[in-house]
């Protein structure tokens, strides 16, 4: 996580990696980029290329695969923009630096994706448009919480087993928030659906398993590298 630093006083209070402050300013240069063009660019824009239920068997395939990313760099005002920005600040850097910038953003975008297949398994053929990246943010969330060295670890580059009591508890909070979202209906409503639980859940989920198989892929790589020994 980023951390506001004491001392030295003049070192800079930022310490996420490169990766994650560029992915941020991405994201926030896409909504401006939006908001700032022409009308009727920005609801044109949203309409294209939110993640829409609704598409699925249409026939426009291409377009429809497309929405499996292209959703996540759009947000609905600043305020959504600002509070993925900061959980994407919190929970990133962990990730960024344990697998590097190549397979951080892959990481990120699977999960998006997860939760966008998610959204389409849950809420089924709907006409409704979902936007943000908190679908793929979650899954950095559910990657940190493995990532983090807790006491008992093997050592501290060791993953926590997905059994683990603070995976556990972690997630278990996670998903009673989600289902608390689901039953509330907090974010639902309108034409577009800021406040997504089914892509929460699907990205986090898809961190949490696949937090592991990225983390072997590194290893993989790296002994490829450096060898063996």
């Amino acid at each position: 996580m980023a951390f506001l630093q004491s001392k030295p006083p003049r070192e800079p209070f930022l310490h996420a990696p490169a990766s994650v402050l560029w992915l941020i300013a991405v994201l926030a240069a896409a909504h401006i980029a939006r908001i700032a063009a022409p009308a009727p660019l920005p609801d044109a824009i949203l309409n294209d290329y939110a993640f829409i239920p609704a598409r699925y068997g249409t026939g426009d395939l291409a377009g429809f695969a497309l929405s499996f990313v292209s959703y996540i760099f759009l947000h609905l005002n600043f305020t959504h923009l600002g509070v993925n920005c900061l959980w994407l600040l919190a929970f990133g850097p962990i990730v960024a630096r344990r697998y590097g910038t190549v397979l951080f953003l892959v990481f990120f975008m699977v999960c998006g994706a997860a939760g966008a297949l998610a959204s389409l398994v849950l809420m089924g053929n709907v006409n409704v448009s979902i936007i943000g990246a908190s679908g793929a943010i979650s899954g950095l969330m559910a990657a940190g919480i493995r990532l983090f060295p807790w006491p008992g670890l093997a050592s501290q580059r060791a993953i926590a087993p997905i059994l683990s009591r603070p995976v556990l508890l972690f997630s278990g909070t996670w998903l009673a928030a989600n289902l608390l979202l689901a039953f509330t209906g907090f974010g639902v409503g309108g034409p577009w659906q800021p406040v997504a639980w089914q892509a929460h859940l699907g990205g986090y989920f898809a961190g949490l398993v696949s937090a592991g198989w990225f983390d072997a892929w590194r290893q993989l790589k790296l002994t490829k590298i450096f060898g063996a020994g």
